[in-house]
């Protein structure tokens, strides 16, 4: 049998912290998984990049890996930019077989970790308010792939079902709409005493730093409502049990993403001009370029140009190709242009087109 190792792949972030966060989560995993080594590696502005883990586990001898992406949901991140990474890489190790395994998705055991997320907030206020006089607000990530956002949605309903709240609201940190800010001034407009801003994010990092400050921003100017900030994820055991349970489904030959609904493969309504865009990476010019205290201590760590891509199939589990994405704002200034598709509706009032993410106006 060949040896198996286990890649965990992660989309990277400029800030150091998020960093942490993801080596703290990808630690939990080996926990969890002696019988293998794993290694872990980003997608863009940090070290190491995917193809620096592969390269760890195929150098110790590794002739099976199983990747999973380190991501909630399956936007383009985790449908386009690894799997093109993936099928590269394999491409140019014959003999080595690259298994891909899928997202969280919407989760039973995160939810139950977001349930005690918010159960944090509320037991940090001094007021002891019901829940049916307190609104929830959920801030996702936001992608250009409704499929991906629609999840936000979903998270939130089974939340405000579940938990009891008086009403929910969804937002996004980027690319599709309402934006956090405009999302919590119509939150206000309900008239609930509290509102419960509730990150569904994994780790840390700019976006989610974001939220909370816009949340501060709209406690300060609404300051007879009570606006409490519940954390984020992170490495909760149960977000790290899932995380095991995406690699063993591989290996078990039960890795099912849902295909139905994703833009590169079925007319989704508003972005049927994507079914079957040319699946490769579009993150060659940020791979490994560095975090914020990178470039504060002058640092240039170049370039990486791997894992270009040309379409080659990778054993996922399922059978088919995804393609070229356009899913994300990252939350700080390129001095490049990522050439995704633009989102259908990218002049929404309520989204980037129209406002700065980083505030309300």
């Amino acid at each position: 049998m060949s040896k198996i190792g286990v890649m965990v792949c992660g989309h990277g972030s400029r800030d150091t912290e998020a960093i942490a966060e993801f080596q703290a989560v990808a630690a939990g995993i080996q926990a969890r998984l002696p019988q293998y080594p794993v290694a872990s590696g980003f997608l863009e502005f940090a070290r190491p990049i995917i193809r620096d883990g592969l390269d760890k586990l195929h150098g110790a001898g590794a002739r099976h890996i199983l990747a999973v992406p380190g991501m909630l949901f399956a936007a383009g991140h985790v449908k386009n930019d690894i799997p093109s990474v993936l099928n590269t890489y394999a491409a140019q190790h014959p003999g080595l077989r690259i298994d891909y395994g899928r997202d969280l998705a919407v989760e039973r055991r995160l939810l139950q970790v977001a349930a005690q997320r918010i159960e944090q907030a509320e037991a940090a206020s001094t007021r002891r308010m019901p829940r049916d006089e307190t609104l929830l607000v959920v801030a996702g990530r936001g992608t250009s792939d409704p499929d991906a956002n629609s999840n936000i949605s979903k998270v939130a309903r089974m939340l405000w079902e579940g938990m009891g709240f008086g009403w929910t609201e969804v937002c996004y940190s980027g690319v599709t709409f309402p934006l956090v800010g405009p999302g919590l001034e119509h939150a206000v407009k309900l008239g609930y005493p509290r509102i419960i801003v509730f990150p569904y994010f994994l780790f840390t990092g700019v976006l989610v730093k974001r939220i909370y400050r816009i949340a501060d921003q709209v406690a300060e100017r609404h300051p007879g409502i009570e606006l409490l900030k519940a954390p984020y994820l992170n490495d909760h055991q149960f977000v790290l049990d899932a995380f095991a349970d995406r690699v063993q489904e591989i290996l078990e030959g039960e890795n099912k993403m849902n295909c139905a609904l994703c833009k590169y493969r079925a007319r989704v309504l508003g972005f049927e001009t994507e079914v079957g865009l040319a699946q490769q990476s579009h993150h060659h010019h940020v791979e490994g370029i560095g975090t914020d205290a990178d470039h504060a201590h002058g640092k240039a760590n170049g370039h990486c140009h791997h894992g270009n891509g040309h379409g080659h199939h990778h054993h996922d589990g399922h059978g088919h190709h995804h393609h070229r994405h356009g899913d994300h704002h990252h939350g700080h200034s390129h001095a490049h242009d990522h050439h995704h598709p633009p989102h259908p509706h990218a002049g929404h009032r309520h989204g980037p087109g129209k406002l700065n993410p980083d505030n309300l106006e």
